[in-house]
């Protein structure tokens, strides 16, 4: 495929020049308000409420610079995406462009990884929500509140792009609004200016008052890094749904240039004040939860219960989303010949059932692993999905640096977001995520994960780069 055919199009397949409204079937039905709660919404994912606890006991007050570093790191990559999206708005984001500026066989294997790392979020999400409800319902047992979860979302996705903007426009506002809440009153409390506190208000004394801001070592940082990382998956969503919004353009241009303040609040400032609030090595911080420790510390009545809320909204935030987002993969790999025709297909609504029937069905078929063969099956498919958006954010590294040249001799005038720094920049962000990879292989913790997913991927690299082969063979026969 030439880069010049495509280029002559609004972005490929899903724009039309103008108006930048989608042509392949799908219909723009994402308003400006879902856009941007999208955004602000995809960096905040369950793993921030859940998964912080115990990347503080291993870096201490450091963990911040592991947020930071990795923050840093999404920024970066945000922005070449950014860059890409703002140009050629497409369903199928850094998959179709890889697919452009690298090959066929990159836009196959990363799309098909990305599909299969969204499937088994979607196994993983619905038992987190499912073991809550059950907590709260428990004559419901927890397959049951799963397979309900999973089927009310599915339902929701299959009505309209509408109806998942509404949902994740709700979901994420209770998100938004929760990490506000908690920055500012646990910020009153930190300075003692918080009536009725029961906090000692201690300022900043609790970052080096046990141990030193390293209680556990510089290379602790590093550990950080892999515990953290995970948790800022989703960012890059506002991508794909852009393709299906009013005015692709602006919202993939807002929504690059607010990560920075999105991350700095939601992330740091958040885990900011629980180190605060609290000294690091406070055993309630990992027995019940970063967050429920703060907010107990303050005198937070009923706070357990309160995080629990929130951590659902969450988890089927997280949830409507990975079956949008798998689906929308799907549809675009269909479209490019790399997946089922009937992927590619939609219906009045614009919505394209197969592709979410197909990734849902998966989903269920994980959901059931996670029951029957969760030490087996279950775990081989987390393991080897877990280390595949550090492989995305590479791919979208060289990618950029590769449609830079071709939107530069092809279409300057698209290049409304820009790399900061180019090529320097992207290098050395590339540089950043394969030592975390390859950091990852001498990792205890780390090691089977990465390297299942090292094979996975290089499996699916193969097949690409066979059906590849193959195309170019029948083409020139």
């Amino acid at each position: 495929m030439s880069s010049t055919t495509t280029l002559q199009k609004e972005g490929g397949p899903t724009g039309n020049p103008g108006d930048g409204q989608p042509s392949d079937g799908l219909k723009a039905g994402l308003k400006n308000r879902h856009l941007s709660m999208i955004a602000i919404g995809g960096v905040i994912g369950a793993g921030l409420f859940v998964g912080s606890g115990g990347g503080i006991a291993k870096a201490g007050p450091a963990i911040l610079i592991s947020y930071a570093l990795v923050g840093a790191m999404v920024v970066f990559v945000m922005r070449m995406l950014g860059e890409m999206a703002a140009a050629s708005p497409n369903s199928g984001s850094f998959s179709a462009y890889a697919d452009r500026a690298l090959g066929r066989w990159a836009g196959f294997s990363i799309g098909w990884l990305y599909w299969f790392f969204w499937v088994v979020v979607l196994a993983v999400e619905a038992t987190a929500g499912a073991s809550i409800l059950e907590s709260w319902i428990p004559a419901v047992p927890q397959w049951a509140w799963a397979l309900i979860v999973m089927a009310v979302l599915t339902a929701t996705n299959l009505g309209s792009v509408a109806s998942y903007g509404e949902f994740e426009f709700w979901f994420a506002g209770i998100k938004v609004v929760a990490i506000g809440a908690f920055v500012i009153v646990g910020m009153l409390a930190v300075f003692g200016l918080l009536p009725g506190s029961d906090n000692p208000g201690s300022g900043f004394a609790h970052l080096t008052d046990a141990g030193g801001f390293f209680p556990n070592g510089y290379g602790a940082v590093l550990t950080g890094v892999l515990m953290v990382v995970f948790s800022f998956m989703g960012s890059e969503i506002v991508t794909l749904a852009a393709g299906e919004s009013e005015n692709p353009r602006k919202a993939v241009t807002r929504a690059t240039n607010s990560v920075i303040w999105r991350i700095g609040v939601f992330y740091l400032g958040s885990i900011f004040i629980v180190l605060t609030l609290l000294p690091w090595n406070d055993k309630s911080i990992t027995e019940k939860g970063s967050y429920v420790a703060a907010l107990d510390s303050i005198g937070i009545a009923h706070a357990g219960t309160i995080m629990e809320v929130i951590v659902l909204t969450a988890v089927l935030s997280c949830l409507n989303s990975g079956l949008y987002t798998a689906s929308r993969m799907a549809f675009s790999l269909g479209e490019r010949g790399d997946a089922p025709k009937a992927f590619a297909k939609v219906n009045k609504n614009g919505v394209p059932v197969a592709a979410i029937l197909g990734s849902t069905v998966f989903g269920f078929v994980a959901v059931y692993f996670n029951y029957a063969f969760k030490d087996t099956v279950f775990n081989f498919l987390l393991n080897s999905s877990g280390a595949i958006a550090l492989f995305v954010w590479l791919v979208i590294c060289f990618t950029q640096l590769k449609m830079r040249g071709i939107l530069v001799r092809e279409a300057p005038e698209k290049l409304t977001v820009k790399m900061w720094l180019f090529p320097w920049l992207t290098w050395a962000t590339a540089a950043l995520i394969t030592f975390v990879i390859g950091y990852m292989f001498v990792d205890d913790a780390n090691r089977e994960v990465v390297t299942l997913s090292t094979l996975v991927a290089g499996l699916v690299v193969l097949v690409g780069v066979v059906l590849d082969f193959r195309r170019k063979r029948a083409l020139q026969g």
